[in-house]
Order: C-alpha cells, then structure tokens, then sequence
C-alpha cells in the first residue's frame, strides 16, 4: 500500500489553548509528520501563491471572507499524478467550520475512485466540522474513513492517538 498526506498547514500567530501565540511549525504540519513516521506515508504540503497574514486576526477575515466565496485559492504546487496511491490522508485546520480553501483547490483536481481517504483536522473547538460531509462530497468514489479531530494545542502528544486511528481505520 503506498501512501501520502495532503495537508495544509500555518505556523506564525494561532489560537492555542486560550490564547495566541507564535508557532514556529503550524500544527497540522506536526500531525503530518508524525502520520509520516507512523505509516512512511509521502508528505505534501500545500502551499497557496497569496500567504495568508501573518496576524491571526486578519487571517481568520481572509479566510471566513473565502469561504462565503467559496473561493479556490491558486497553489503554488500540485501534487501531480497521485495514481501510484492508494490511501490518501487528507488534513487542515478547521477554519470557520472546513478546511481552509487552498485544500479543496487541491483535492477538486485528483480522480478519486478507488482511493481510501483517511481525513485529519487540528482544532480548538471545533473537532472535524464539516469536514466528513465535505470529503465524502469532494472524494467522490473513494472510501473516506472516519476522521480524526486533534487539539492544536495537544498535538505534540498526539502521536499514540494518529498511530491508533491509523490501526483502527487501515486494516
């Protein structure tokens, strides 16, 4: 089984635990990482042309403002041909309910029949959102698994609990 993640990630200013503060690593990019070490999973970070600001307030405007445009973000770098893939792991932060827009710039390109979607968030509150009624529309033809929901400000501790998700969703 071959295997990659697909995630977009934001280090700089995030809400964490209550509060701001300044990561130098976005936390999706942890939890990627870490799906990376558990599976040998390939890595692709998903990077939009216009970065978002680097002030969370003005972040969080952009990116509630490109939701109710349903925008689709231009990416600096497609995946290519992902056909070599069998199981795709899919995550993001939850923004205003979804995944940030970039993503699904990204993920409206690929040819889903077949695939076994594997979705992640990180979060402070919101868990996965939308995000499994928006995968199982957006992957069409493929297998979404249930999602995993990790708090931000828990992720550094969270690799038991990917490994176990992992386990539980890839038999």
């Amino acid at each position: 089984m071959k295997s990659i993640v697909l995630y977009y990630s934001r280090s700089g200013e995030n809400y964490s635990g209550g509060k701001i503060i300044d990561l130098p690593t976005g936390n999706t990019a942890v939890a990627a990482k870490y799906i990376h070490d558990i599976t040998g999973a390939d890595l692709f970070e998903i990077k939009p042309v216009k970065p978002y600001p680097s002030d969370y307030e003005k972040c969080t405007d952009v990116a509630k403002d490109e939701l109710h445009e349903n925008a689709r973000p231009d990416i600096k770098n497609m995946p290519g041909d992902l056909s070599k893939y069998d199981t795709i792991f899919i995550g993001g932060p939850i923004w205003w309910g979804t995944y940030p827009m970039p993503l699904f710039t990204v993920l409206e390109q690929i040819d889903w029949a077949g695939k076994t979607v594997m979705p992640f968030s990180t979060h402070e509150g919101s868990a996965l959102g939308d995000v499994m009624r928006d995968m199982k529309r957006v992957c069409a033809g493929a297998d979404v698994k249930p999602g995993l929901a990790i708090y931000g400000s828990d992720v550094a501790s969270s690799k038991p609990d990917i490994e176990k998700w992992i386990k539980n969703n890839l038999k």
